[in-house]
């Protein structure tokens, strides 16, 4: 008896996997190795010029996932397990390419050159005045109009033995955004067995720059973007904050965090203290600061802890940086559309950005970012996830 069906059923068994592992809409979905964890690879559509963007699929033994596109070199997804093992997404952004190009609040984005405030867009290099766009007020912000977190990388699924592991490589013009020298940035994810996100910047110059990138995920560790991050608990291992002026530039003195409202070297409810009567609350319309860190600046160490009681999730952050940009999500004002349709309202999500001081180049008693000829940028950050 003639069985056209058995025939159709052995071709599909006997046909590469790469054309019989697709997508609904005929997109190939590709699988490449880092180490012997597998990183899938898949098109998360296409920029208004045509370009197609990729969704790079890591995923550990433990079941945990981070997913990361090349445009922006953006992590769209970290989803870890609560204290029950029930599994969810920590971070914001959207299910489109096109609410990434179009957003505005940076979610889950490289920033740079200079992630941060310079003020004025100014400031002097070797004896030169170097200008940049204002696009913070009057002020520079994340690299201008059409920074690093505007731009398409290259991504290349690399051999790591800490765990599947992804490569953006960038390479930013002389004069992009009116910084002087070409600059070749490669930032490198990777995700752990211990559910640990390893983020590793590597960059280099032909001409004397400044270099301050940093990771911009907003994270909410309940797992639903429809509440508040007011009930996280966070620790900050900092003495000090950079004080602030008028537009979030800092004044250049340290404010000691002893009896005042970003005194967070114990474990704090970030709600707790947000409403009191603070003048740098104030200009930052809640947390926005920068935190003076301990330790030796190129040292990895612990230098955050952010809780939230009812899930259990805890996630640790480890740096070598000398600050970190505690950011309480107060921009956010609903008028971004995110994930499965939620609307992200205020503070719904937080940030905790591992980078130099905001307005270095124009602090010279600050930890400088000059980066020359020769020499290599390089930066660690850790965000450890687990739960109690």
């Amino acid at each position: 008896m003639n069985r056209p069906w058995v025939l159709c059923l052995a071709l599909i068994f006997l046909l590469p996997a790469a054309c019989r592992d697709g997508r609904k809409d005929g997109t190939p979905v590709t699988t490449e190795h880092s180490g012997d964890l597998p990183v899938t690879t898949d098109s998360f559509g296409s920029l208004p010029d045509g370009r197609g963007v990729t969704k790079y699929t890591l995923q550990n033994r433990a079941g945990a996932v981070v997913e990361v596109i090349d445009y922006g070199a953006v992590i769209t997804r970290i989803l870890v397990p609560d204290r029950e093992g029930n599994m969810a997404d920590v971070v914001l952004g959207y299910d489109t390419a096109e609410g990434y190009e179009r957003g505005p609040n940076y979610l889950g984005a490289v920033v740079g050159r200079y992630g941060n405030r310079i003020a004025g867009g100014r400031f002097t290099l070797d004896g030169a005045i170097v200008q940049l766009p204002a696009n913070d007020g009057p002020n520079h912000l994340h690299g201008g109009r059409r920074g690093f977190d505007k731009a398409l990388w290259t991504g290349t699924v690399v051999e790591d033995p800490d765990g599947p592991s992804v490569a953006l490589r960038l390479v930013s013009p002389d004069g992009e955004e009116g910084y002087p020298g070409r600059v070749e940035l490669t930032v490198t994810y990777t995700l752990t067995e211990r559910n640990g996100l390893l983020i590793r910047y590597e960059g280099t110059t032909d001409r004397p720059t400044v270099l301050n990138p940093t990771q911009h995920s907003y994270f909410n560790l309940t797992g639903d973007f429809t509440r508040t991050v007011m009930g996280h608990h966070l620790s900050i291992a900092a003495d000090s904050v950079t004080e602030v002026g008028p537009g979030l530039i800092p004044t250049g003195k340290l404010l000691d965090v002893a009896g005042t409202p970003f005194d967070f070297r114990s474990s704090t409810e970030i709600g707790a203290r947000i409403g009191e009567p603070d003048r740098q609350l104030e200009l930052g319309g809640g947390y926005d600061h920068n935190w003076v860190l301990r330790g030796k600046r190129g040292e990895v160490r612990r230098v955050a802890e952010l809780y939230e009681p009812e899930s259990g999730r805890v996630m640790t952050v480890d740096t070598d940086q000398p600050g970190i940009q505690f950011y309480s999500g107060n921009f956010l004002d609903g008028s971004q559309t995110g994930k499965g349709g939620v609307v992200y309202g205020a503070r719904t999500g937080l940030c905790l950005e591992t980078q130099a001081y905001p307005d270095t180049p124009n602090q010279p008693h600050f930890p400088q970012v000059t980066l020359r000829p020769g020499e290599t940028y390089r930066h660690v950050t850790i965000y450890q996830f687990s739960t109690r």
